[in-house]
């Protein structure tokens, strides 16, 4: 995958040394490669860990944040699942915990957007992971499919139920129940992904969308994103309550001078 960033770009503000991710952070976006080819990007406890860092850091620091893979021998890959030789030995208690359910959906809580950029394999842990984002973008060649039931568990990290949810039921059954992996095109077609780009395109493609998001109001769609998630019972109330708070912004005032200053001098 191929970028052309920013001139804004600089190293990240967060403090530590990562071994399995590589972050570039700039003013408006956190981009996150994940680099563990060696293992096809699985996920282990040090992943785990490093992410939950990106979270803390994200919590208090808002801006979009963009997740994708790496390349090993020339081809993308998004995360390949769990860390089988990690997930054998863990037991009920380890269930219990929800190691990756927490981080799943600690991600998909994140005050601003986040987008998954999925080349190649995205199985089990690493579909989960893309579905915790708000936009997928992927590749012809990307891989998405849910087989922990050939392992004898269950897609508990969120597979069960967001992808119904995303692309409906029936569709979700032959991936979760009947071992349906679907490509980049495919994915397309039943709205798993909104966008499907060359590897080479890939990444950019990722970055014209955060500029796209990075030029509306940070807090209009923060806020957007919160009353999304909302249960049906909540509204209409609380869009009243969060367009009150909007109403108020300087930025509501700012911007909605400026269009009618654009509007009277056309």
């Amino acid at each position: 995958m191929t970028t052309s960033m920013t001139s804004d770009t600089t190293t990240t503000a967060l403090n530590g040394d990562f071994n399995a991710l590589t972050l570039t952070e700039t003013d408006t976006y956190l981009l996150v490669e994940i680099t563990r080819p060696e293992v096809r990007n699985a996920i282990d406890e040090t992943m785990v860990s490093e992410l939950h860092e990106v979270c803390s850091y994200l919590e208090l620091n808002p801006k979009i944040l963009i997740i994708t893979g790496c390349e090993a021998n020339g081809k993308g890959i998004f995360v390949s699942g769990a860390d089988i030789g990690q997930m054998r030995d863990r037991r009920r208690d380890d269930a219990l915990r929800g190691i990756n359910n927490m981080l799943f959906h600690r991600i998909a809580q994140l005050p601003a957007p986040v987008i998954a950029a999925v080349d190649g394999y995205a199985l089990g842990g690493g579909m989960e992971l893309a579905l915790a984002a708000d936009f997928r973008l992927a590749t012809p060649g990307a891989k998405f499919g849910q087989p922990e039931a050939g392992l004898g568990i269950i897609a508990a990290a969120g597979g069960l139920w967001r992808l119904k949810a995303l692309i409906g039921e029936a569709v979700a059954k032959e991936i979760l129940l009947a071992g349906k992996i679907l490509d980049g095109n495919e994915a397309l077609a039943v709205h798993l992904v909104t966008e499907v780009h060359k590897p080479a395109e890939l990444l950019d493609a990722a970055l014209a969308l955060a500029g796209r998001i990075a030029k509306l109001d940070p807090l209009a769609v923060r806020i957007s994103k919160q009353v999304m998630a909302m249960p049906a019972g909540a509204h209409p109330q609380v869009d009243n309550i969060a367009q009150a708070i909007l109403f108020e912004s300087e930025a509501k005032f700012d911007r909605m001078q400026a269009f009618l200053d654009r509007k009277k001098n056309k």
